[in-house]
This record gives structure tokens, C-alpha cells and sequence, in this order.
């Protein structure tokens, strides 16, 4: 049975108070005004001030609410993330960017997945905002592109940023990387090795990203002189499963592909096992590429050759995007802002096979 444990007769429970505003502003000698001021990381505060309300925060160790935080306007200092993407790495890089930079500049993250079987996203994300009174909303693919999404954010009249969008750039802030160059310089890398025959594994149906990354695809062949072959082509969904149906089907073909192309590390790592299944060694007889460099590229074997892709510097920049412009830095709108990739080589290609 098991037991609970009371305190003894006559013992009091200590309780230890926790440290307010209100402490801070003594401590330091300044109003709770500036306190908060300190902890929004406003630019309106002298150095001097600075490090002495720091300094008070350290000794108290003090640690700020949302509500203290709110002390002095209605703001909440909030900002949302939303997401409605099967690749869990993807989210991840998402959520690790976004909350580092609300975290550096005295915001919170409110990180949610939609669920579309209790609403649409625009009425998900309304109610979001609305209820939780954000500040802004980060809103990555394939969301950032849907039309209602666009057209109940813009009704709202709050900042939101969009990543990677394929549609509408003039809409909220967007922060991109050129998907397209970047698949066009892994088809071209694979070329490079003598692979004429390359497959190329499409990720989730009616996404901007999947569109660029095919369109990528081929101009990379084309600039090679290589005709393009749909049958070399397979529809994925972002997912291992969707990787290795595809491998499959692609190694069945009477001509198979020395190398396969997928669009992210997910469905390259469903590649890699389907290869595995038929006695394929990789990169000898078959080099498999993705996209992303997601945490696992390097922890596959052989370990992954991909596109690094900076996810979390992207909803790091969407969310200094937002804040900058609740600061009033931004009072004519936000740039839009595109950030560079990465060809990284690794063991999983190689030269053409030998016949």
C-alpha cells in the first residue's frame, strides 16, 4: 500500500518566497517601469542602468512572468509557431530557432500543431492569436502558403512571417532559402560523379518547397544535357515510409538509377534501407542524396551527402523579424530576408558504378 508522508505536530512547512518585480526596482534603486523595460531588452535604457537592474536580477534570482513582463503596457510578449509538417526533425530545427531568439529578446514561444480534424488552420490559428493574445505568428510551410491561412492573418492585423513561401511574397515577412538552386547543385554534384541516370523522390504533394526542389532537379540535367525522365520521378511525402515505397519502385526499373535524389533526409534514409533490402551497397552500387541535413544525416550509415538547410536560423530571423517590428525598427514594413545554403559531401555518393 502506499503511504503518504505528513509532517510532524508542531513543525511549520517553510515556504520560500519568490522574488518580484517589485524587489528588482529596490534593489537597483529604479522604477518598476525600467525594470521591465531591462527585461523587454529595450534599446531605450542607459548602459549604467542596465547592468545594475542585471545585476539586482542575478543577486534576487529573479525570474520574470509574462505578466511582469506586461507590467507596464497591454502587450503580451508573446509570439506563436505553428506547424502542420510530417517531418518531426523539420519541427524540431523550427522550434529550437524561433524559441532561441524570443528567448533572447524577452519574449515566450507558444509552439503548437494544428489539428484539422477539430478546425480549418485559419480558424485554428485565429483562435490562437486571439485568445492567446500573440504578439505575432511564424508560420513555415506548407501553412504559410494556404490561402486562407494568408487571408485571416492579414484581417488580424498583427506582424506574421512566413518560411519558405511559394506564393504571395508581398505578405507578411518572409524569410527563404533558394530551394531551387540548392537542388539544381545536388543534381549538378551527382552529374559531376558520372550518374546520368539519377531518380529523384518528390516530397510532400502541392508544397511550394517540393515544386522548387523538382524544378532544381531539372534544371540540373539540363545544364548537363541530360533529357529529363518522369519515370526516374516517384511522389513522396516528406516521410521514411514514402522513401523507401519509392526506393523500391525506382531500383525495380529494368534501367534502375545509379543515384537517387530524394528531397529530404527522411525519405533518403527510406532510400538507404529499400537499397539495403536488395543487396545494394551505397555508395558502390547506389549514391543517395537528401536534403535538410537534419540531425540524423550525419548518424546514418554510410552517412548522408545532403543540403544543409538552415532551418532554425529561418524561424530564428522570422521571429527577430516580428519583434523588431513591435519595437517600431521596422515602421515601413519587414524585408523580406533569404538565407544561403549548403552543399554538404559526405560517403553516401559516389563515382558511377562500373559495368
Amino acid at each position: 500500500m502506499a503511504s503518504v508522508l505528513q509532517p510532524q505536530r508542531g513543525l511549520r512547512m517553510r515556504t520560500v518566497r519568490r522574488s518580484t518585480i517589485t524587489d528588482v526596482a529596490k534593489l537597483a534603486e529604479v522604477s518598476i517601469k525600467t525594470v521591465s523595460r531591462v527585461v523587454r531588452r529595450e534599446p531605450n535604457v542607459s548602459e549604467r542602468t542596465r547592468v545594475a537592474v542585471q545585476a539586482a536580477i542575478d543577486e534576487l534570482n529573479y525570474r520574470p512572468t509574462i505578466s511582469a513582463r506586461s507590467t507596464t503596457s497591454a502587450r503580451s510578449f508573446l509570439l506563436g509557431l505553428v506547424f502542420d509538417n510530417p517531418n518531426p526533425s523539420y519541427s524540431f530545427e523550427l522550434l529550437r530557432g524561433a524559441q532561441r531568439a524570443a528567448k533572447e529578446n524577452g519574449y515566450q514561444l507558444v509552439f503548437e500543431p494544428l489539428d484539422r480534424s477539430r478546425a480549418t488552420p485559419a480558424e485554428s490559428m485565429t483562435q490562437l492569436i486571439v485568445q492567446g493574445n500573440l504578439e505575432g505568428m511564424i508560420v513555415p510551410p506548407p501553412l504559410c502558403d494556404d490561402p486562407d491561412v494568408l487571408s485571416a492573418m492579414s484581417k488580424l492585423n498583427r506582424p506574421f512571417a512566413r518560411i519558405a513561401p511559394g506564393r504571395e511574397p508581398s505578405l507578411g515577412f518572409c524569410v527563404s532559402m533558394d530551394d531551387r538552386g540548392a537542388a539544381e547543385a545536388m543534381t549538378r554534384h551527382l552529374v559531376d560523379h558520372g550518374h546520368t541516370r539519377i531518380g529523384f523522390i518528390m516530397g510532400r504533394e502541392g508544397t511550394a518547397t517540393t515544386q522548387a526542389r523538382l524544378h532544381g532537379y531539372k534544371d540540373g540535367l539540363q545544364g548537363a544535357g541530360i533529357a529529363f525522365d518522369e519515370e526516374l520521378t516517384c511522389q513522396g511525402a516528406f516521410t521514411i515510409r514514402s522513401g523507401v515505397e519509392c526506393g523500391e519502385h525506382l531500383l525495380s526499373l529494368d534501367d534502375r538509377p545509379t543515384a537517387i535524389f530524394a528531397s529530404n533526409d527522411d525519405m533518403a534514409a527510406g532510400v538507404l534501407m529499400a537499397a539495403h533490402r536488395v543487396g545494394l551497397e551505397v555508395p558502390r552500387d547506389l549514391s543517395v542524396a537528401g536534403f535538410d541535413d537534419a540531425e540524423t544525416a550525419s548518424a546514418m550509415w554510410p552517412p548522408l551527402t545532403t543540403i544543409r538547410q538552415p532551418v532554425a536560423d529561418m524561424a530564428a530571423a522570422a521571429a527577430e523579424g516580428i519583434i523588431d517590428h513591435q519595437r517600431g525598427n521596422r515602421e515601413n514594413g519587414l524585408d523580406n530576408v533569404q538565407l544561403d545554403y549548403e552543399l554538404i559531401v559526405r560517403e553516401s555518393t559516389g563515382p558511377v558504378p562500373e559495368v
